[in-house]
């Protein structure tokens, strides 16, 4: 049964071809309206003088179904019209065009700020969400206790929420979104500003939901997250529906338009302030394909090759450097090092490049970080946590074939039947 139709929607904002950076999209401040009065008498030599408005379409012909039960990606790059999906599904922004049928509650977790009160404290928000689902009070008391353990709040409970952190905030707030027990919950990527610890909680809380039977639509960039929780996807470009099917292929096809695309792939470190370097020694990482051309884009099985350029301010004797392979969360998937027997940088007293190479990576498919780490004997001298960023597609690992990976990390192993 669907509980969710979306019909030929779409949503347009107003351009002003004269306009500020203020006013981009039509809306004015009191010193928008000041400026432009004082600007008057120059406006006419502006050659977009008299120029009309146009509108931006943030999101166009969009048409999708969901079943009760379904687990939904919505994935795409930055401004493809997610979070304006979502928030027209919250009923929070009006469509210009189109028509959306809902069965059921909606409960709704977007940027942080949206659907609390700021005045009001954690207690009185949770009822106060709880109401606007339509719950009644003691149906919100049997998940009050739940919703405060999960939150981790309990010493704010009664302050407002406008003094809250960040991760306070966003913590409630999915907390109150998950345990209210509406029949679609709408996650936005906010989940990124909780810690490690609760990113995970959240995860293993919608895995719940979602066996539950409550309908689920969330949005994220992080890839392996889209992969372990949904079992359909939805690619937005350009705010249109590019596909929609099952995850593994609309994953794949994503990967293959960002990896089609122009970005940036040679990490600049040089200006990067962190209390961890003492010395800025890492003054550049770029990973390579196997061709040599600069890349953020690495296969399954494929050669992982970084290029580190390396300049210390002062001789350093033994040096040290580490390289840490990070999941989005935070877990140590690999860790590659110098050789500490016949060193290949001994001392390090001019600039230079050191070349890091695994012929055949072990990982899935997925986005992960690098940590660079430079110690000298015996202190750390130089240490970036997150470095350099990239992503992994599917490729054929290890003489295999090339074939649909899910894990964390995939080693060789041989086969072998007998027939009994």
């Amino acid at each position: 049964m669907s509980v969710l139709t979306v019909e030929n929607l779409g949503k347009s904002y107003r351009m002003m071809a004269n306009a500020g950076p203020r006013t981009h999209f039509g809306y004015r401040t009191l010193r928008d309206d000041v400026m432009a009065w004082l600007k008057a008498p120059l406006r006419w030599f502006r050659r977009d003088a008299g120029l009309p408005p146009q509108d931006f379409w943030a999101l166009r012909e969009v048409s999708f179904s969901v079943n009760q039960g379904d687990v939904v990606g919505i994935i795409g790059h930055n401004g493809a019209g997610k979070s304006t999906l979502l928030k027209i599904l919250s009923r929070i922004t009006k469509p210009t065009l189109g028509e959306i049928r809902l069965r059921g509650r909606v409960g709704s977790l977007l940027e942080v700020g949206t659907g609390f009160h700021p005045e009001l404290t954690g207690r009185e928000n949770i009822f106060l969400n709880g109401a606007i689902l339509g719950m009644r009070r003691h149906e919100i008391l049997k998940k009050f206790d739940q919703i405060v353990e999960f939150a981790e709040i309990t010493q704010f409970l009664d302050t407002p929420v406008k003094r809250y952190s960040s991760g306070m905030y966003v913590r409630l707030a999915f907390a109150v979104a998950a345990h209210l027990e509406p029949e679609i919950l709408i996650v936005d990527e906010v989940l990124a500003v909780g810690d490690i610890a609760f990113q995970r909680k959240c995860m293993g809380r919608m895995r719940e939901v979602g066996r539950s039977g409550t309908t689920i639509l969330f949005v994220s960039h992080n890839m392996p997250a889209i992969e372990s929780l949904c079992t359909r996807a939805i690619l937005l470009d350009h705010g249109k529906v590019a596909l929609d099917g099952g995850v593994g292929q609309i994953v794949q096809e994503y990967h293959r338009r960002v990896l089609s695309g122009p970005g940036e792939v040679v990490t600049d470190l040089r200006s990067l302030e962190l209390p961890s370097r003492v010395y800025k020694v890492f003054r550049s990482a770029t990973l390579l394909d196997e061709k040599g051309q600069p890349t953020n884009f690495l296969q399954v099985g494929g050669r992982f090759h970084i290029r580190l350029v390396l300049d210390a301010p002062v001789p350093v004797e033994s040096p040290v450097v580490t390289l840490g392979i990070d999941d989005q969360i935070g877990q140590r998937l690999l860790s590659l090092q110098t050789p500490l027997t016949n060193p290949v940088l001994p001392r390090l007293q001019q600039p230079g490049t050191l070349d890091c190479i695994v012929e055949a990576l072990p990982l899935a498919p997925g986005e992960y970080w690098i940590k660079l780490g430079f110690a000298g004997v015996p202190d750390e001298i130089d240490e970036i946590e997150r470095g350099v960023r990239f992503t992994v597609t599917e490729g054929e690992l290890f003489g295999s074939g090339r074939g649909h990976h899910r894990g964390v990390c995939i080693a060789p192993s041989q086969w072998c039947f007998e027939p009994s």
